[in-house]
């Protein structure tokens, strides 16, 4: 089976240094291990302009901001 030079030597660097597993599995859970609730929410959604960049983008009124005064 082929492995990289790359694999053989983090293989080989990490049994030497065992103390760095350590340091990986913390360093993972900075920015993987998190529960679904503690993760920022993904921007909304909104569509892209048209080529050209002349079109706005409206949003509907509301109820009360439709009626006369």
């Amino acid at each position: 089976m082929y492995e990289s030079e790359l694999t053989k030597f983090m293989r080989e660097y990490l049994e030497k240094h065992p103390e760095e597993r350590e340091s990986q599995k913390k360093g993972r859970a900075v920015w993987w291990d998190h529960a679904g609730a503690e993760r920022t929410p993904p921007d909304p959604v909104r569509p892209s302009p048209r080529a050209g960049g002349n079109e706005y983008l409206f949003k509907p009124l509301s109820d009360k901001e439709q009626e006369p005064k």
